[in-house]
């Protein structure tokens, strides 16, 4: 399973968790692994100290012996580039890039139906006319990877009155949020022309999520990606607003807040394993459930959310389906707040 810092750190201190230390057979210097050993004693008082740990370790370097073994095989040295030419191409793979030539064809074509802002009554002229500001901070915080995502497209399809901000919290690994920042807004593009904008918001959410998992086998298969169980995902939010229409779709534990004079009023929920209704959703898919560490948690990934874009491994149970929710905004309402609510960033 994956910790967070905060989570490696509870079980290393109060759980006992350990790393897996390397056999006497293995060949390392047993001093070497004498010191990790101590290093690791649960009692800190039989721990050695900075000073001595950096003392015995120059003490190992001068008795270790430098062996020069030099490539004598030919098949192995070709070996050996072939699997690093493969890694330079996992790494090159740009998943913002996957994401927005998705969409990008579809969104090209002229449809020839109403936009949304036109579907609203727009006779009334008691109607309230928010106006819009916008900002969005972004830190990666503790961590030293940033692997959460953002967007703001105000006049969305080149209509005034139509505008979208959404967020994407990834987990083992940033691909999924990379793909999703573009792809999510880029479908709201294509089925803003012929759906309603629940509809739009589900496609868009489902489509994504479908396209990503597809395009994370297709680069498998084709070798671009070496790495072996690697199943990335990410939580997402988007608010979509239409004339005085607040949308929001959320899949995961994504936050959305509505200041509404002066009070909170939250636009989203949780979809957690820890909440019951979601974790008998999971199980009646057929996912397993546990106790794990400090709360419930999916499968073997020990996944907490319940709902995301990717995690292939443990679909259809973790579903991409968001839940939507439909507000009528006013004069009271001041702002809309959308934050992560793990440590790993914020926006």
């Amino acid at each position: 399973m994956t910790y967070t810092e905060q989570q490696l750190t509870s079980a290393v201190v109060s759980q006992g968790l350990r790393p897996a230390l390397a056999l006497p057979e293995s060949g390392s210097p047993p001093s070497l692994l004498s010191l990790i050993q101590r290093s690791w004693d649960s009692d800190p008082e039989r721990r050695p100290s900075f000073g001595d740990i950096i003392e015995e370790l120059n003490v190992i370097q001068k008795h270790l012996v430098t062996y020069s073994c030099p490539l004598s095989s030919g098949s192995v040295n070709l070996s050996r580039n072939s699997k690093a030419e493969v890694h330079h191409y996992q790494e090159a793979l740009n998943w913002f890039n996957q994401g927005e030539l998705l969409t990008k064809k579809a969104n090209k074509l002229d449809y020839a139906v109403n936009p949304w802002s036109s579907s609203f009554d727009q006779s009334s002229v008691s109607v309230y006319r928010p106006t819009l500001s916008w900002g969005s901070f972004a830190t990666c915080g503790r961590r030293e990877t940033m692997e959460d995502t953002h967007f703001m497209l105000t006049c969305l399809s080149e209509e005034k009155d139509v505008h979208s901000f959404g967020i994407f919290d990834g987990h083992r690994g940033a691909a999924a949020a990379e793909f999703s920042v573009r792809a999510v807004p880029g479908f709201l593009k294509q089925f803003g022309h012929t759906a309603s904008p629940i509809d739009a918001l589900a496609e868009a959410f489902v489509r994504s999520d479908t396209a990503f998992r597809e395009e994370l086998i297709a680069h498998q298969k084709s070798k671009r990606i070496i790495q072996k169980d690697w199943h990335p995902g990410c939580t997402a939010v988007t608010a979509l607003i239409v004339r005085n229409k607040l949308f929001v779709a959320n899949a995961g534990d994504c936050r959305a807040i509505l200041s509404r004079a002066g009070k909170p009023f939250p636009v989203t929920r949780d979809h957690v394993a820890s909440c019951p209704k979601e974790r008998e959703r999971v199980i009646k898919e057929g996912a397993e459930v546990r106790w794990q560490i400090d709360t419930w948690r999916v499968g073997a990934a020990a996944l907490q959310v319940t709902r995301s874009i990717g995690d292939d491994d443990l679909k259809p149970a973790v579903t991409a389906l968001p839940e939507i929710t439909e507000t009528d905004l006013t004069a009271d309402d001041e702002f809309l707040v959308s934050w992560l609510v793990t440590d790993s960033g914020m926006w």
